[in-house]
């Protein structure tokens, strides 16, 4: 009977593998790697101090840096073409229409809006983009207050009454827990999507959405480990790097940020970068995905990146740094397409 041994545990290591879901995938070679330092273009801002942790976002033909660390203004607008400072709004303060804590700053194109998010007052302020550029001294108004107990972290605006984003449950004193979910902003109602990843205990995520594919991502921050799910909060696949596992740390930085772009998935991951280490946990490559989660490519930037944002118009990526250069684009041409 011992000979047959052998036999048999191969047999049951082959029928585990054919019982595998088909929607987990496991990724152990990203070996495709492109090195695109030579195409980074620095970005030269000299008419205004920003600090190197800003947020980027796009509205029309401006690109939005946000320094939330700024004494005075914390919103600032350059033309996405020339790079040309153009003007600076969102007061830091305690007093009507200034910002106490700045955080997530979403876009309504369609009516020339921006909204931002003020954590401190519990509000989100909304800014008429031709009236921030005629008015220096614009003041915005109230669009609406959240909600203590659920409240968006990141969204995605689609019209008043559908956004998608990460909702934030306070979890006690020190803790809370994120979830992606749709909101109507104009009753209040939070629906969060029913799938989560059953072994994730401490979950910190990013994400992005797809109307027009009808899928949005949740990219785990210290987890090597992407879900892509549908819009009615149905798993389609998990993505699970060469490092995943489900311990409960936050020791480690995998993805920090994603985004749509074309018909692909592109995320600023760090491939088990020591959060603590000195200089903290700055990802220096974008990993790219079909729409299914299949591995494509590694980006190689060889700057450190914070954060990034996606110019669906010129097909190309702004990126905010520390390092050598602050502010930098990637044309995405010939690298994804």
């Amino acid at each position: 009977m011992k000979k047959y041994i052998p036999f048999l545990l191969s047999a049951l290591a082959c029928l585990s593998c054919m019982q595998q879901p088909e929607t987990e995938k496991h990724q152990k070679n990203r070996d495709n790697i492109i090195n695109v330092h030579d195409r980074v273009i620095e970005i030269e801002i000299e008419d205004v101090l920003i600090d190197e942790f800003a947020t980027l976002y796009l509205i029309s033909d401006y690109l939005i840096i946000c320094d939330y660390k700024s004494y005075d203004k914390m919103v600032h607008l350059f033309d996405k073409k020339s790079f040309k400072y153009i003007t600076s709004t969102a007061y830091r303060g305690q007093g009507p229409g200034e910002i106490a804590n700045i955080g997530h700053t979403a876009v309504n194109e369609a009516e020339r809006l921006f909204y931002v998010t003020d954590h401190g007052k519990q509000r989100i302020f909304s800014y008429n983009l031709d009236s921030v550029l005629e008015h220096p001294d614009y003041m915005p108004e109230v669009k609406l207050k959240m909600n203590e107990r659920l409240f968006p972290h990141t969204y995605q605006y689609i019209n008043d009454t559908l956004s998608y984003g990460i909702f934030i449950e306070p979890i006690g004193n020190s803790d809370f827990r994120p979830a992606v979910g749709q909101w109507n902003m104009q009753t209040g109602d939070i629906s969060l999507m029913k799938y989560t990843h059953p072994e994730i205990e401490k979950k910190r995520i990013t994400f992005a959405v797809s109307t027009d594919n009808g899928i949005y991502v949740e990219c785990y921050c210290h987890h090597d480990l992407m879900s892509i799910c549908t819009l009615d909060g149905n798993l389609k696949y998990n993505i699970y790097g060469e490092k995943w596992d489900n311990r409960k740390s936050n020791k480690y930085m995998y993805y920090v940020e994603v985004a749509f772009c074309k018909d692909r998935i592109v995320a600023l991951y760090a491939p088990g970068i020591d959060n603590f280490a000195n200089g903290g946990a700055f990802p220096t490559q974008f990993i790219v995905y079909d729409l299914n989660g299949n591995y494509i490519k590694t980006i190689e930037t060889g700057y450190r990146v914070a954060r990034f944002c996606y110019d669906k118009d010129n097909h190309r990526i702004f990126m905010s740094m520390d390092d050598d250069i602050q502010f930098g684009y990637l044309d995405l041409t010939g690298i994804i397409d």
